[in-house]
């Protein structure tokens, strides 16, 4: 009974195994981001175009933090500095013509109101990205909330 037992987990392990094996034909289709260029060959960054259109973007999805519309790849943002809150705290957002950041960014994260943006938010880049006007890398079929 033991011996059967064994034979039919073999058996088994050997199916799965036959299963999962790559195929060659399978292997030609995958396509690198990369292109041609080999592993070990560098390659140049894509040129990324900003866009800085002066007006906030669209959210297509509940939740979605806001899309920055302006450069930020030199802003200072450290555990000492944050340049964007130079424009987007409170008062300097009216001064500035920008949105004030929200007022759960005020929040501690057990609740607690603060007078000043919390450490937990303080790394904007976290969640805001600036919005990219760059070709796809792969096919994307991501219908909005708002369609």
């Amino acid at each position: 009974m033991n011996t059967w037992i064994k034979a039919a987990a073999l058996g088994m392990i050997v199916a799965v195994c036959a299963m999962v094996s790559p195929d060659a034909s399978m292997a030609q289709d995958v396509k690198s981001l990369r292109g041609t260029l080999a592993i070990e060959d560098g390659n140049t960054a894509a040129d990324l175009y900003r866009l800085n259109t002066g007006k906030r973007f669209t959210r297509n999805y509940r939740q979605q933090p806001p899309l920055i519309p302006h450069r930020v790849e030199k802003y200072q943002i450290d555990v000492k500095a944050n340049q964007c809150m130079g424009c987007h705290d409170w008062p300097q957002n009216v001064e500035n013509n920008a949105p004030k950041i929200s007022e759960t960014h005020y929040l501690s994260p057990t609740g607690e109101r603060l007078n000043k943006v919390s450490g937990s938010r303080w790394f904007c880049n976290q969640c805001h990205v600036p919005q990219v006007a760059a070709k796809a890398l792969v096919p994307n079929t991501f219908k909005s909330s708002n369609d």
